[in-house]
């Protein structure tokens, strides 16, 4: 079943720590937005078994993937395995908004089936 989402309302920010907005959960996949002020922070962290795809839509920042550090500006896009560390970090000057897909990779095992 279609559905449509307005992303502005999914766009909360706070001065004590980055936000999470969930938009889609649809069986294995999820959708959410991360919004961070300025020098705020997204720890050290993996999603294994997933395949990670972030857009920054507003905003710029750090993204440190295994120890090397990515800066991405809005408009632009970071794919992560789920084995892979992950890091954030909001080190400009205006808030950041970050588009954020997790699709979990089907078990080969079952794939074999397919």
């Amino acid at each position: 079943m279609m559905e449509k989402q307005s992303l502005t309302q999914y766009q909360e920010f706070s001065e004590e720590r980055f936000t999470k907005r969930i938009v889609f959960k649809k069986g294995e996949s999820t959708v959410f937005l991360l919004n961070f002020m300025p020098g705020q922070e997204l720890p050290k962290h993996t999603h294994p078994g997933t395949e990670v795809f972030i857009l920054t839509m507003q905003g710029e920042g750090t993204f440190t993937i295994d120890g090397e550090d990515v800066v991405a500006a809005a408009n632009e896009t970071v794919h992560v395995s789920g084995t892979e560390e992950l890091a954030y970090k909001n080190t400009g000057s205006e808030p950041v908004t970050l588009y954020v897909m997790l699709n979990k990779i089907p078990d080969e095992r079952f794939a074999q089936n397919i």
